[in-house]
C-alpha cells in the first residue's frame, strides 16, 4: 500500500535570501536578487550580471573553517540549505536520543554541474604545468557532483539510500520526485532532497553564453523576463534548496509539524534535441499530466498554482506555454502561474529545489508569487502569469515544472496538509 509523503523541513540559499522567512518576503515582494558580478573581472565576458548568494557563512551553518576550506561553494551552499531543513524537521538520528534509524533516513540531492569552480583552477593549472604536480589531491573529491550529498550523509548520519540525479535544470525536481517513490513505497522513513549549484565562473558564463542561452542585458533589473515579448535568454543565478520529505505515520508518531504534503510526479524526455525544448510541448505536458493525475487534480475544485520553468529563454516559455494548454485544456486559463526566475534567475540544478519550496510556502500562505517586470507579454504566452505582484488566491494544489538540457522533463505536486 502507497504511504502518505509529508514535508517536514525546508532549507534555502538563493540570490534572494539565504533563509526561509527572508526567501519568501523577498519573492512576495517582488526583489529582485539579481546584480553586476564582483567576485571577479567580467570586463572580457559578453555577460556582467547573475543572480550571485550574498552574505553566505559557512559557520553560521555549522560548518568549521577546515570544512569549508576545502569545499567547493556548491557543497557548502547544500550543506547549509539540509541543516536549515533538518534543523526545522527536527530529525536526529543520535544514538542516545534521535527520533530517526539512521538506515531509514536517505539523502537525494543533486547538482547539475558539480564543483565548477575547483574543475576551472585545477584545469588552470594542469594547462601551466601538464606533469599535474600541483593539482590538489582534493580535487577529485570536491568536483564530482555527488559529493555534496555524501557530505550531508555524513554530517546527519544518514546511512539510508543516497542518490545524486544528474538532470541538468531539472536535477532538484528529479531528485525530489525520485525521493518521493522511495518514501512512498516504503524504502525509507524520511530523504533529505534537493540540488545545488554555482555556475557562475567565467568558464560557465562563456559556455552558457556562447549556447546562446544567456540575457545579454546591461540592466540587472531588466534582464530575467519569463513570458515578456523583450525577453533575451535566462540569467545565470547560484544556490540551494532543500526539503525533507517524511513518511506521514513517522512525522505524526514523534509529533513533527507538517509543512505540506507531496502528492504526484511526472518524469519524461523530450527525446528531441540536446538544449531546444519539443517546441510542440507534447512531452513536457505528459509530464505535467502524470504529476496532476497522481495528485487527483479535479478542475471543478481545485484551485491550481503552478511555478513554471520559465526561464525567458524564446524557445522555453513559448513550449511550457503550450504544454500548459495541451495538460489542462481550457483549465490552463484559470491556473495561477509564475516564475520566480524572474528574482533568482536561473539556479540550474538547484532551481527546481527553490522552486518548490516557493510552492509549499504559496499553498501555505493562499498567496502567488508574481513574475516581476512582465510588461510586455508576449502573445505567444498568454497565460496568467502572475504580472509584476503577488496575487492572493486559495490554492488547493500546487505544481512545479522543470525542463533541463537533455530533454529531461520533471513536474511535482503538492497539497496543503490534511489530516
Amino acid at each position: 500500500m502507497d504511504k502518505r509523503v509529508v514535508v517536514t523541513g525546508m532549507g534555502i540559499i538563493s540570490p534572494v535570501g539565504n533563509d526561509i522567512n527572508t526567501y519568501w518576503k523577498n519573492l512576495l515582494d517582488g526583489v529582485c536578487g539579481i546584480d553586476f558580478i564582483t567576485e571577479f573581472s567580467t570586463e572580457a565576458l559578453p555577460v556582467h550580471i547573475a543572480g550571485k548568494i550574498k552574505n553566505f557563512k559557512p559557520e553560521d551553518y555549522g560548518m568549521d573553517r577546515p570544512f569549508s576550506r576545502k569545499q567547493d561553494l556548491f557543497t557548502q551552499y547544500a550543506v547549509a540549505a539540509a541543516r536549515q531543513a533538518m534543523d526545522q524537521a527536527g530529525l536526529s538520528t543520535d544514538p542516545e536520543n534521535g527520533n530517526i534509524d539512521p538506515f531509514r533516513l536517505g539523502v537525494y540531492v543533486g547538482s547539475g554541474i558539480g564543483g565548477f569552480s575547483i574543475q576551472y583552477k585545477e584545469t588552470a593549472k594542469m594547462i601551466e604545468d601538464p606533469s599535474g604536480q600541483w593539482i590538489s589531491p582534493l580535487f577529485i573529491p570536491t568536483m564530482i557532483s555527488n559529493i555534496a550529498a555524501g557530505h550531508i550523509a555524513i554530517i546527519h548520519q544518514a546511512k539510508g539510500p543516497c542518490i545524486d540525479v544528474v538532470t541538468a535544470c531539472a536535477t532538484s525536481s528529479n531528485s525530489i520526485g525520485e525521493a518521493f517513490r522511495a518514501v512512498r513505497h516504503g524504502y525509507a522513513d524520511a530523504i533529505i532532497a534537493g540540488g545545488c549549484e554555482c555556475a557562475t565562473i567565467p568558464l560557465g558564463i562563456a559556455g552558457f553564453a556562447n549556447a546562446k542561452a544567456l540575457s545579454r542585458s546591461e540592466d540587472p533589473n531588466y534582464a530575467s523576463l519569463p513570458f515578456n515579448a523583450n525577453r533575451g535568454g535566462f540569467v545565470m543565478g547560484d544556490g540551494a534548496g532543500i526539503i525533507v520529505l517524511e513518511e506521514y505515520e513517522h512525522a505524526v508518531a514523534r509529533g513533527a509539524t507538517i509543512l505540506a504534503e507531496m502528492v504526484g510526479y511526472g518524469n519524461t524526455c523530450d527525446a528531441y534535441h540536446s538544449t531546444a525544448p519539443r517546441p510542440d510541448g507534447s512531452t513536457q505536458s505528459r509530464c505535467i499530466a502524470l504529476a496532476l493525475q497522481e495528485a487527483g487534480y479535479d478542475p471543478q475544485k481545485d484551485t491550481l498554482y503552478i511555478n513554471a520553468h520559465g526561464t525567458g529563454t524564446h524557445l522555453n516559455d513559448a513550449a511550457e506555454t503550450l504544454a500548459y494548454k495541451l495538460a489542462l485544456g481550457q483549465d490552463a486559463y484559470k491556473a495561477h502561474i509564475s516564475s520566480t526566475k524572474s528574482m533568482t534567475g536561473h539556479m540550474l540544478g538547484a532551481a527546481g529545489a527553490a522552486e518548490a519550496i516557493a510552492t509549499i510556502l504559496a499553498l501555505r500562505d493562499g498567496i502567488c508569487p508574481p513574475t516581476i517586470h512582465l510588461d510586455v507579454p508576449d502573445p505567444e504566452c498568454d497565460l496568467d502569469y502572475t504580472p509584476n505582484k503577488a496575487v492572493k488566491a486559495p490554492l488547493t494544489l500546487g505544481i512545479s515544472d522543470s525542463l533541463g538540457f537533455g530533454g529531461h522533463n520533471a513536474c511535482i505536486a503538492f497539497r496543503p496538509y490534511q489530516s
